[in-house]
């Protein structure tokens, strides 16, 4: 891997995630938020349905090591459905390292799930490790799960992403959270003004179609934003975007 910016010459993704601080940079009334997608050449998000099929190892690497930088990890119903997660961060090494930095051993994963039409017997939920929190709409309960869960319930037609975010921060003390999506949660997020920095793989692949781009439904204001930094291996591109002002 070559760091192209700033800076350049060679780096790995262990080397570049090492100094990254995001939980000093918590703001009193949410977490400071961090988006995570890997992208095709065509800007989809997906292929043929998921996430998973556009990037490398080292982009599955750089998800993976994000994950020990934070205290939580959102995701929407969608992306739970078509990936069905296992344990957050799947690694004991990886989990031991978070609690060297101090962090509990998993983050806490947070769902957003308007109707609980959620994969219950995916991994995440019958492993067993670490918490789940479900915002939800839905009056139903869940089944029993062997992971620990709890459910939070919104009143009207969807789930307030703000009060989400305060929620986090002040009753639960999640000072940095990393959203992996998809990109109608990640379109809401931008539209609140709820986002502070976006890591974006760009993969050297192109697949059409009617897959689902970065941001999807409602479209969010134009925001501007700062490079922070741009790595290249094997023709895929890392780069970490700030917002800007």
């Amino acid at each position: 891997m070559q760091r192209l910016l700033p800076d350049p010459g060679p780096t790995t993704v262990e080397q570049q995630l090492a100094g990254l601080d995001l939980i000093d940079l918590a703001y009193a009334e949410r977490p400071y938020t961090v988006v995570n997608f890997a992208v095709t050449l065509d800007g989809r998000a997906a292929i043929e349905g998921r996430a998973g099929p556009i990037g490398s190892r080292t982009d599955m690497e750089m998800l993976q090591r994000l994950r020990t930088r934070v205290d939580a990890v959102m995701i929407g119903a969608g992306t739970m459905r078509a990936e069905r997660y296992g344990r957050m961060v799947s690694e004991p090494t990886l989990r031991a390292r978070r609690e060297r930095n101090g962090l509990a051993h998993d983050p806490l994963a947070v769902i957003v799930s308007g109707r609980l039409d959620l994969p219950w017997d995916a991994t995440l939920f019958t492993d067993g490790g670490g918490r789940i929190v479900v915002f939800t709409t839905a009056e139903s309960d869940p089944p029993a799960t062997e992971t620990p869960l709890e459910v939070i319930r919104h009143e009207g037609p969807g789930v307030d992403l703000t009060e989400v975010a305060r929620y986090l921060r002040e009753d639960r003390g999640i000072r940095a959270l990393l959203c992996e999506g998809g990109p109608g949660l990640h379109s809401e997020l931008q539209a609140l003004a709820l986002v502070d920095e976006v890591f974006v793989t760009v993969a050297p692949k192109i697949s059409g179609g009617p897959e689902p781009r970065l941001i999807e439904g409602e479209q969010p204001q134009a925001s501007e934003w700062e490079l922070a930094w741009l790595l290249e291996e094997r023709g895929e591109l890392f780069a970490r975007y700030r917002r800007a002002g």
